[in-house]
Parts: structure tokens; C-alpha cells; sequence
């Protein structure tokens, strides 16, 4: 599913870091080491149909290397 942020994320909060990550050793493999962090929070985006939607992300971050792997968990609202 193709996707695109409108704007900014909002009630950002981080739900896993460190060895808490299931996904840590791919992580590092994939992106490098760092202090990652899986994180969570709302954002309005734009999906390649043109729909848009408010929703619930998840991606995981570290410092220097950012924001990688979005997903959509949840869709909260889909706007006209």
C-alpha cells in the first residue's frame, strides 16, 4: 500500500527500544546499529488513489539514521 504523510505526525509515543524490538538484529543488519526505538502515532495521509485518511502509524527510528519502515496499523477516519 502505497502512502504519503500530509503534514505532521501527532501523539507520538514510543511502544519498544532496544532489545524490546523483535525485529532489532534485522534492524541493524538492514540500516546499521543505533538507539532504536519502535514508535507509534496519528497522521492524515494521502494513499496513491488520491484518498485520503487519518491513521495510526508505526515505523521504527534511530538517531542519525531516522524514521524507516512506515506502516499503517489502523485506519481512523477517512476524510472527503
Amino acid at each position: 500500500m502505497d502512502f504519503e504523510i500530509v503534514g505532521s505526525i501527532a501523539g507520538v509515543e514510543t511502544i519498544a527500544q532496544g532489545n524490546g524490538i523483535r525485529d532489532l538484529p534485522r534492524l541493524r543488519k538492514v540500516y546499521g546499529p543505533g538507539n532504536w526505538r519502535k514508535k507509534k502515532g496519528t497522521a492524515t495521509v494521502r494513499f496513491s488513489g488520491g484518498a485520503t485518511a487519518v491513521v495510526e502509524l508505526h515505523w521504527c527510528e534511530a538517531h542519525g539514521i531516522g524514521r524507516r519502515e512506515e506502516k499503517i496499523k489502523t485506519i481512523i477516519r477517512v476524510l472527503p
